[in-house]
């Protein structure tokens, strides 16, 4: 085999490489807008309410530990805690200090005039797309936020209020 011989095999495998190359990067594209490479997500960890049930007057504790991946939510974060009444309407919505990897402890008095029944509470990182599961910190920018909340990752925790 002479020398274009060579060079013709040369370009054969090169040409063969850039097909394959391509190929995986097509599948790569193909796999989703998430990064495969990425770390797994990192959700806001679970909370907690104590007690499970209370009267009006009553002090009611909403926590959660610190998450065990890395949330980055920032030294000014915060989180929204919502009380929502046995219809689903909101009866207190407050903001409270949160840790950089989503530990908190709010403590709230059931206000007066709820009425029995089983109410939630809910808890989630403000001005955080924290219904996102590709592992990306998405903390929203200042200013008005057009953030949609989906109440896919909206975890409800029951909250029983009995009658005074």
């Amino acid at each position: 085999m002479g020398k274009s011989g060579g060079n013709f095999l040369a370009g054969a495998w090169l040409r063969t490489l850039a097909v394959a190359l391509c190929a995986v990067l097509m599948m790569l594209g193909l796999s989703g807008c998430r990064n495969i490479f990425a770390l797994p997500p990192c959700m806001p960890p679970e909370f907690t309410v104590t007690p499970s049930e209370a009267q009006p007057g009553d002090r009611v504790t909403v926590s959660a530990p610190d998450t065990k991946c890395d949330a980055r939510y920032g030294q000014d974060a915060q989180v929204a805690v919502e009380v929502l009444d046995k219809s689903g309407t909101p009866v207190l919505k407050e903001l409270a200090p949160m840790t950089d990897d989503g530990g908190f402890t709010f403590v709230f008095t059931v206000p007066a005039g709820m009425s029995p029944g089983k109410a939630g509470v809910t808890a989630y990182p403000y001005n955080v797309d924290w219904c996102d599961d590709t592992g990306v910190n998405n903390r929203a920018a200042p200013g008005p936020q057009t953030l949609v909340q989906v109440s896919c990752a909206q975890r409800l925790v029951p909250l029983i209020i009995r009658g005074a």
